[in-house]
């Protein structure tokens, strides 16, 4: 009777959530897929994240402000820089809506950050990554799944390097 009961409850809770229906989407976490998006970079470039299938992704969602944003980018900088050959990505995602452009582009000059920076503007991504805190990492294995979340921060470059190792080593 329990397992049936438990069979239900992740049914339910697993099941497709309809287009624009954000609200009831259940949070993103490990071992379910990230959810794709496609946004502008700071050179007006579309950069979406299915572009980087095949690469270790971690997305940073960010806002100039943050005091703990503004602490973590020199480590995910340095990891980026030492780790981008062996197929690294950082998506760093600026929470536009709650920011403004140019306080990012000041903030990425500032840091002189050398990984993509999106601008999201509408707060799509916030929305689809379900933002509950700045900054919010998501770090998404080669296959497109997300591997590990990590809320708040300052993250260190030490725990970055642990989170991204194992994935790195596996084959593209």
């Amino acid at each position: 009777m329990v397992t049936l009961l438990v069979g239900a409850l992740w049914t339910s809770a697993s099941r497709e959530v309809a287009a624009g229906d954000v609200a009831r989407m259940p949070s993103p976490h490990a071992g379910f897929p990230a959810p794709d998006f496609a946004l502008e970079d700071l050179s007006g470039e579309t950069v979406s994240l299915a572009d980087y299938r095949g690469q270790v992704v971690i997305v940073n969602l960010w806002a100039s402000w943050c005091g703990p944003c503004r602490a973590e980018m020199p480590a995910l900088q340095s990891v980026y820089e030492s780790l981008s050959a062996e197929g690294l990505v950082v998506l760093a995602v600026n929470s536009t809506a709650q920011d403004t452009e140019e306080a990012a582009r000041a903030f990425v000059t500032e840091h002189a950050l050398t990984f993509p920076v999106l601008l999201d503007r509408e707060d799509s991504v916030s929305q689809a990554y379900r933002l509950r805190s700045l900054p919010s990492t998501f770090i998404v294995d080669r296959q497109g799944v997300i591997d590990s979340v990590l809320i708040g921060g300052p993250l260190a470059e030490a725990v970055l390097r642990s989170k991204v190792a194992d994935l790195l080593a596996e084959a593209p």
